[in-house]
């Protein structure tokens, strides 16, 4: 559980999406999908699941199985970035959703300034308060991503 956080985020950490895309393109990275993210991309895409895995995911060797991640245009832009934004911004995964608020960024005042180095809208916008900033780890964590394995037995 995350009720022992940092105390540099006691009282909540400002941030805001400026929509500069940063976090969506030009570098590569994985974006994992959960059972929950996957549903929500083929109810809007109006694909099956099955059909959105072959056309829009790939499966990343992590560890002892292999785990559902969004594929990723010849630029390293996210497969879904059209035309200066997200095209599924309603059905994005809950990777996109939280950030910045994940663990690895939020543990420490360092990381969270070394990320701002990279996300204009750290430390501008409003301030979400501690609480909040916990919900959105904790939402992340809860969406376990797809194991092929898990897949494959389905």
């Amino acid at each position: 559980m995350i009720m022992n956080h940092p105390a540099f985020w006691d009282g909540g950490l400002r941030f805001v999406c400026t929509q500069c895309s940063r976090c969506c393109r030009h570098d590569a990275g994985f974006v994992f999908l959960s059972a929950q993210d996957l549903a929500r991309l083929s109810e809007q895409l109006g694909l099956s699941e099955a059909e959105v895995v072959a056309q829009h995911c790939v499966w990343s060797e992590i560890g002892a199985d292999a785990h559902l991640s969004l594929s990723e245009q010849a630029n390293n832009d996210c497969v879904f970035w059209r035309d200066g934004g997200c095209s599924v911004y309603a059905a994005r995964p809950a990777q996109c959703r939280t950030y910045p608020f994940w663990q690895n960024i939020i543990d420490s005042a360092s990381h969270w300034t070394m990320e701002a180095g990279a996300c204009p809208g750290i430390g501008i916008g409003p301030t979400h308060s501690a609480a909040d900033v916990a919900e959105r780890v904790i939402a992340r964590r809860s969406q376990r991503p797809i194991l092929r394995s898990e897949w494959e037995a389905r």
